[in-house]
C-alpha cells in the first residue's frame, strides 16, 4: 500500500510540477506516530524558489485533499533537492555517474547495507536494473529493487 500511495502522489504531482516549469525528482512518504509526512523534491534551471515551493504545495495540497489518498493528517513538504540530492529515477542514476553517493539497501549485499563511494554505472540485465558503485576500490553490484535510499554526497 505504501508504494501505491507514493506512486499515486507522483502521478498527481508530476503534471503540476511540469506545468510550473519544474521537474519532480523525488517523492518520499513517511509514516510518523500521529501523521504522514509527504516530501516532494523539485528542480528547475536556475534553481527552485520559495515561491515555486509555495505554489506547488498549494496546488498539490488541494489535489491530495480532493483525492483523499492519505488517510488521516499529513504534512506536505516541498523543496529543492539541495546539496545531498536524492537519487531515485533511472535518468538520475545515469546523470550522476562519476559522482560520490550514499546508498542504503534493505538487505545485505556482500555483508553490507550502507555504501559510500563513486557511482560507476547503471545497467539493465534480464529485466533487472543494477547500480554499480566503487567503494574504496571494490565494485559492488546493487539491484535497484533493493535500494531504500540514494543521495549525492557532493553535487560539485
Amino acid at each position: 500500500m505504501f508504494d501505491d500511495v507514493k506512486e499515486k502522489i507522483w502521478q498527481l504531482a508530476q503534471p503540476v510540477a511540469t506545468s510550473e516549469g519544474m521537474e519532480l525528482i523525488h517523492v518520499e512518504c513517511l509514516k510518523m506516530h500521529t501523521r504522514w509526512i509527504v516530501r516532494l523534491f523539485l528542480d528547475k534551471d536556475g534553481g527552485v524558489t520559495i515561491d515555486d515551493c509555495t505554489s506547488i504545495s498549494n496546488q498539490l495540497g488541494d489535489l491530495l485533499d480532493i483525492q483523499d489518498l492519505i488517510k488521516g493528517t499529513y504534512t506536505l513538504e516541498v523543496s529543492s533537492p539541495g546539496f545531498d540530492r536524492p537519487i531515485s529515477r533511472d535518468q538520475d542514476f545515469i546523470k550522476y555517474q562519476g559522482f560520490k553517493v550514499n546508498i542504503k539497501t534493505g538487505i545485505k549485499i556482500e555483508g553490507v547495507k550502507s555504501f559510500r563511494g563513486t557511482l560507476l554505472n547503471y545497467i539493465e540485465e534480464a529485466g533487472q536494473k543494477f547500480v554499480l558503485i566503487d567503494v574504496s576500490g571494490k565494485t559492488y553490484r546493487i539491484p535497484k529493487s533493493e535500494i531504500v535510499k540514494t543521495n549525492l554526497v557532493d553535487a560539485g
